[in-house]
């Protein structure tokens, strides 16, 4: 294995590391005001289109924001009247949406998006919201759990964390043993040890 390729490696495993850990997951209870976050690169400029849909909505919005007002059209109806952007002046690009009143039925992987002038419509971040009856949850926090109630905060990014360089480390070791070892034999293959002269005698 050459350095070449190990590098590679290495950089294609982080790369998909950090791709792997961009969703982020909130909890809250049922009852409460959440804050899912989104903030656009460049500030607001020339931002045109503010979108926050969900998959399962199949055509339908959670929030569309264009041509400087909201376009309830196609705003799917559980959502009227209960979510808003959290700066509609979009002051450095913060584009998060606020849902009032929080729901068992709102559960789900919210995605935001953001069209700028002569660009098309991209996805910023995505966020899977839970929300659970009241008391079961301490409240609204960022990364406290997943869909099955799990732990899944700071504590387990750290250790997918480490088991990712253990293995990048593992891999860089035994790669350089192996170019080494390959080294060694390619220089014991044209190395020719000095010819003995043995004496005539006469």
């Amino acid at each position: 294995m050459s350095a070449v390729t190990l590098q590679s490696l290495c950089s294609t495993l982080v790369f998909v590391l950090f791709v792997s850990a961009d969703p982020k997951n909130i909890t809250a209870e049922s009852g409460q005001d959440v804050t899912l976050t989104c903030r656009a690169t460049n500030n607001n400029k020339n931002i045109i289109v503010v979108e926050w849909s969900r998959a399962d909505l199949e055509s339908q919005h959670v929030l569309l924001y264009r041509h400087v007002q909201f376009d309830p059209e196609e705003q799917h109806p559980s959502f009227k009247n209960r979510v808003d952007l959290q700066d509609r002046q979009m002051k450095d690009g913060d584009v998060s949406l606020i849902l009032n009143n929080a729901m068992i039925n709102d559960t789900g992987t919210y995605e935001c998006r953001v069209q700028r002038q002569r660009e098309s419509l991209s996805l910023i971040t995505s966020v899977y919201l839970s929300v659970v009856p009241p008391g079961q949850s301490g409240g609204h926090k960022e990364d406290r759990s997943n869909k099955d109630g799990r732990r899944e905060d700071g504590s387990v990014i750290l250790i997918v964390g480490l088991s990712v360089s253990a293995v990048l480390l593992v891999a860089a070791v035994f790669g350089f043993f192996i170019y080494r070892k390959h080294k060694q034999q390619q220089s014991q293959e044209t190395y020719q040890p000095p010819v003995e002269l043995q004496p005539v005698s006469c």
